[in-house]
């Protein structure tokens, strides 16, 4: 990604703008679009706006500014455009442009962007709904703040899953791999990165976690904070690069595309696809499960991971595992990295029509690769009394994982 000075790209934003042609192929596959049913809320529309406030053609108003927050950064329009117009540099470079007319910009919104308070957000968040404090703070606080909005939306810490026993585990005789454990996830998604060191040991990786505090800068580049993001992306790579092994491991698929651009030159891969090509993944065996599960694809597995195919010659070693596929619209369930706390009402028209969907299959599990998804899905459920588990499929893989000696 390219950097800027003062907020200024140094690519030239115009040109970049000028190569969408104005077809429309992009709006039946955006979300924003679909809601509203509005110009300005579609990817043509938002470069329109990119392009005339690259221009100096156009005084910027709040109302423009919402038009460009609303964006989802969800790139479904990027893989059916046929001018391979590079969507997501015009957002990012556009929204970083207008951050200092920015007259809103509260601290709360600020800390949502830093990953230092992320996970001390995560740690309290996460005590104090266990401790069955947080319903009772979030009362008090005024209704429709953000911190509120933070308060209802902190999930709870998932359960933690047990590693292979010495007796049981195979020889790591393959060498070190690298798990990027991400800033709030290495608190809120600890079964997940559990389970995938757990399923890389039993295939023989020597599992290597970095010893400093790790983020991939995707909450704020997406605020338009590219020096932070710059910063933050440094720090990464300079901890992964102390890990000293020739790959990167990534299972919050939201991570994966900023960590790619941010640590250019490292090799930073999809675990779930870098797992379902493991030569030796065929000597595992998984337990049966008789259950239903829904399939959840995130934007981001989509449009920037490894798609949809790994996860299901995974999930298809479970035997007895019924999948269930989702319909593509609305296309993103609405977490988007804080969106989900930034834009709530936007955001929670999205859950609703995808729990709606996920309520009418009564399955069993709903599995999903991106922490984000996970969260707000997951609350989402919660608040409707639903009880149905929502996982990452490699917590799920781990679970049924058979280390009985053959």
């Amino acid at each position: 990604m390219a950097d800027t000075t003062h907020g200024q790209p140094d690519f030239d934003l115009g040109a970049l703008t000028d190569q969408c042609v104005m077809c429309g192929l992009c709006l039946p596959h955006c979300p924003t679009y679909r809601l509203d049913r509005h110009e300005a809320e579609s990817p043509r529309g938002r470069i329109a706006l990119a392009r005339q406030i690259a221009g100096k053609r156009l005084e910027v108003s709040e109302a423009a500014l919402a038009h460009l927050d609303h964006c989802l950064g969800c790139l479904a329009c990027q893989p059916v455009c046929p001018s391979k117009v590079r969507y997501d540099e015009i957002l990012t470079a556009t929204r970083a442009m207008l951050t200092p007319l920015r007259t809103k910009q509260g601290r709360l919104r600020r800390w949502l962007h830093d990953p230092a308070m992320l996970v001390r957000f995560a740690r309290i968040g996460t005590t104090l709904r266990a401790e069955r404090w947080l319903p009772r703070l979030a009362g008090l606080l005024p209704r429709h703040g953000l911190a509120r909005r933070l308060a209802c939306e902190m999930p709870a810490r998932p359960e933690p899953l047990r590693a292979i026993k010495s007796g049981t585990a195979p020889k790591p005789d393959r060498g070190r791999v690298t798990l990027f454990p991400g800033c709030a996830a290495s608190v809120l998604d600890q079964d997940t990165l559990a389970g995938a060191q757990i399923l890389l040991e039993a295939l023989g990786h020597v599992v290597v976690v970095p010893k400093r505090p790790v983020c991939c800068g995707a909450l704020a580049l997406h605020g338009g904070d590219r020096a932070a993001a710059a910063d933050q992306a440094e720090s990464t790579r300079s901890a992964l690069e102390d890990c000293a092994s020739p790959i990167v491991l990534v299972s919050a698929s939201g991570c994966l595309g900023s960590l790619r651009k941010g640590c250019s030159g490292l090799a930073v891969t999809d675990i779930v696809d870098f797992l379902a090509r493991d030569e030796r993944i065929d000597t595992l065996r998984f337990r049966p499960l008789d259950q239903r599960a829904t399939l959840h694809l995130p934007c981001t597995q989509l449009n920037v991971g490894s798609g949809a195919a790994p996860l299901r010659a995974l999930l298809a070693r479970i035997g007895g595992l019924e999948l269930l596929a989702l319909p593509d619209q609305p296309r993103c369930c609405g977490a988007a990295g804080s969106y989900f706390i930034e834009q709530p009402e936007r955001a929670d028209r999205l859950r609703t029509e995808r729990l709606d969907q996920v309520a009418a299959q009564s399955p069993d599990l709903l599995l999903t690769t991106n922490i984000g998804c996970r969260i707000f899905l997951g609350n989402g459920l919660r608040q409707r009394k639903h009880g149905i588990p929502v996982l990452h499929p490699l917590a799920l893989l781990a679970r049924q994982l058979d280390t009985s000696s053959p």
